[in-house]
């Protein structure tokens, strides 16, 4: 078997999207003869929690943990709220102690908070690949201090690398909103090349990425994201209301007024609309979005659910009427890619994806006919695609002829994982 060292900060108990994707592909690599060792944090500060991922783990895998310290430890001893914001929250801070809290972040701790991780894990590792037989080394990011130590590994022992980009790094949606200055910013785009530079191999999971990634490396091969379950073939009950459900982050990039003013136009026009309507958000949601939501009259349509667990999200999924995608109003946001868009696509239920029209998201949508894909701002056609599926909801046939998913199912990329180990352990 090839021994297949994996280097990740998100791992169960952790909950949200950053832990599916390695998790999943080491459900599945001992199918495709790669045993996997992976190696993360002892003392983690995950926002979110789900025991349930822990059933994903094969049985009798090795996995190393080694203590990390992290200056959130210490801002959560001083905090109200149980954890510090997540990621796709940074630079929306509006209170001075969040202002400075986030230029401290930005320009202190370069590329991420899990920088003061970095040496005592490479000599942790050094001496396990000194003393183990390891063919070869993964790191995931972000965090991205998790590729600098698979970078310096690879330096020190001579192992093949390959980096895994599960987000941008420079070109993730908040990075332009962090208080960076001009040298701080240098030092990240410097950090990142010297990454795709040094690395055997680079993993991105769209095109864009690829493509915006292309001057600085050319072994970069594109693995999506994708689901797991076959949930789609449960018998369920669908929601009695006209459910609009958004799962996930929703950030004021993802907060598009237009959207919120079609659906109060809808229901000053049709009360029936109003009546029937919920919108339903699961996850952590930005004032911005909820304010927007009060503004045009809809708080009494509003159903707000912190988080659940993947095993809920996913009967959530099944049961409403339309799945909603809010990508954000980015300069990068033709190449954003959700990872709950490849569960959306097994759930079979039709999707809205608020996106750029001619980016990734809208490719996938219209490869599996899954749903409709409507503009930032394009008030008009986000009105028509409403009006058609609530008529259709009216007459209880609101469904939609989603194809050609199974490409995305994890155990598929895994096979495609697995191929491109081997090319880059006989590759000179």
């Amino acid at each position: 078997m090839i021994k297949a060292l994996i280097i990740t900060y998100y791992w169960p108990p952790a909950g949200g999207s950053g832990v599916q994707r390695w998790l999943k592909f080491v459900k599945y690599l001992r199918n495709f003869g790669i045993e996997p060792v992976i190696y993360t944090v002892e003392n983690p500060e995950y926002v979110f929690f789900d025991e349930s991922l822990i059933s994903d783990i094969p049985e009798g895998i090795e996995i190393l943990k080694q203590p990390i310290w992290e200056p959130y430890q210490i801002a959560n001893l001083f905090s109200k709220k149980q954890k510090v914001e997540s990621a796709g929250f940074l630079g929306q801070q509006t209170s001075t102690i969040g202002k400075i809290k986030n230029y401290i972040r930005a320009n202190y701790f370069i590329p991420d908070a899990r920088i003061f991780w970095i040496n005592p894990s490479v000599k942790f590792l050094k001496k396990y690949i000194q003393e183990n037989k390891v063919d070869i080394i993964i790191s995931t990011g972000p965090p991205h201090s998790l590729h600098l130590i698979a970078l310096q590994l690879k330096k020190e022992t001579g192992v093949k690398w390959m980096a895994d980009f599960r987000d941008p790094w420079t070109d993730i949606d908040y990075f332009h909103h962090l208080p960076l200055t001009e040298k701080s910013r240098k030092k990240h785009y410097e950090l990142e090349q010297k990454v795709l530079k040094y690395a055997d191999e680079v993993i991105v999971v769209g095109n864009s990425m690829k493509d915006n990634y292309a001057k600085y490396a050319d072994n970069i091969t594109v693995i999506t994201n994708g689901y797991d379950t076959e949930s789609s073939n449960k018998i369920v009950q669908l929601d009695k209301k006209f459910t609009i459900t958004h799962i996930g982050l929703m950030n004021a990039d993802r907060n598009h007024p237009f959207l919120w003013k079609v659906l109060s136009d809808l229901s000053s026009e049709n009360e029936s609309f109003k009546e029937d309507l919920e919108i339903k958000l699961i996850g952590k949601v930005d004032e911005s979005v909820l304010k927007s939501i009060q503004e045009f009259g809809l708080k009494s349509n509003l159903n707000l659910i912190s988080y659940l667990s993947h095993d809920e999200v996913i009967n959530i999924q099944l049961t409403s009427q339309i799945l909603l995608l809010s990508i954000n109003n980015v300069p990068a946001s033709k190449g954003i890619i959700t990872g709950k868009v490849f569960e959306y696509l097994q759930a079979k239920r039709p999707i809205i994806a608020i996106a750029p029209i001619n980016g990734d998201l809208a490719t996938i949508l219209k490869e599996t006919n899954a749903g409709k894909v409507i503009n930032f701002d394009d008030e008009i056609s986000l009105k028509k695609v409403l009006e058609d599926y609530y008529s259709c909801y009216q007459q209880n046939n609101l469904q939609v002829q989603t194809s050609n998913y199974q490409q995305y199912h994890r155990q598929n990329l895994t096979q495609q994982l697995s191929v491109l180990i081997k090319k880059c352990l006989i590759k000179k």
